[in-house]
């Protein structure tokens, strides 16, 4: 496939994971350039930059929190010399693992406050700043990376599912307002067997949820970064031309009533 043919994409929180999967895949497919962004993951960015070089594609770091305006002015600006933006993959977001849902002195209002700095603010600040080379593509989309927490309530904890709601929200908000310019859709993973889950939760625990999900949903899998960033690139590629505004949960079935954080 080369549905990205010639095509500058911006993709924040690239180091690793679901990020790294989007600027690999985007770059696989023909892109022109990728600019990764990361806020602390100097080597892990590199090493993403290194297969998008590999997958013939430009690889353009900037590094920066997305909470922080000034930040994503600058991580846009990166786009600059290539003149436009086609495709935006708001893919950074953070968590307070606090699986317990009913444990409600497990999250403070900090926690709430830098999951929504992240998680809905960046996304936001990254979008405006972004807008002028957008809109100076001739067929520009923007992916915000959800997740089923934000349509179920499962998910690490509370702020977090409520981040993601609030993302789900403002991508049909601005859906209405930035079209025929940019279009603007949300992906919905579920389980992402990444080392993402092992940063906040024991290994055990972890496993337990691998294992549950193979068991339980439908299809029988652990979705891997890879396996979600294809339903990432649809969005982001001229292939989904004609669709804006829409949620798309890709979680092998998880939504249909069973949440991995239940299995202890």
């Amino acid at each position: 496939m080369r549905d990205f043919d010639g095509k500058i994409v911006l993709v924040t929180g690239a180091s690793t994971g679901l990020g790294a999967a989007l600027a690999v895949g985007a770059a696989t497919r023909g892109a022109k350039a990728v600019i990764i962004n990361y806020a602390k993951s100097a080597a892990e960015a590199e090493a993403t930059a290194a297969a998008v070089r590999a997958a013939g594609a430009e690889a353009v770091l900037a590094q920066g929190d997305v909470s922080d305006d000034g930040d994503c002015r600058a991580i846009a600006a990166k786009a600059e010399p290539y003149g436009r933006i086609d495709a935006l993959a708001n893919n950074a977001g953070v968590t307070k693992f606090a699986p317990a849902h009913g444990d409600l002195d497990a999250l403070e209002r900090a926690d709430f406050e830098r999951l929504y700095a992240v998680n809905v603010i960046g996304p936001f600040q990254m979008l405006r700043a972004a807008r002028p080379l957008l809109e100076a593509s001739e067929r520009a989309s923007v992916l915000m990376v959800s997740s089923i927490a934000g349509v179920t309530g499962i998910g690490s904890s509370v702020a977090y599912a409520a981040s993601k709601g609030a993302l789900n929200t403002m991508t049909l908000s601005l859906a209405r307002v930035l079209g025929p310019k940019i279009r603007i859709n949300a992906l919905c993973p579920g389980f992402i067997d990444t080392p993402w889950h092992e940063k906040g939760l024991p290994t055990e625990m972890v496993d337990r949820m691998r294992e549950g999900t193979k068991r339980m949903t439908p299809l029988q899998a652990a979705s891997t970064a890879e396996d979600i960033a294809d339903a990432g690139l649809f969005f982001l590629s001229d292939a989904s031309r004609h669709v804006t505004g829409e949620t798309l949960l890709v979680d092998a079935g998880l939504h249909l009533g069973y949440s991995a954080l239940t299995q202890r």
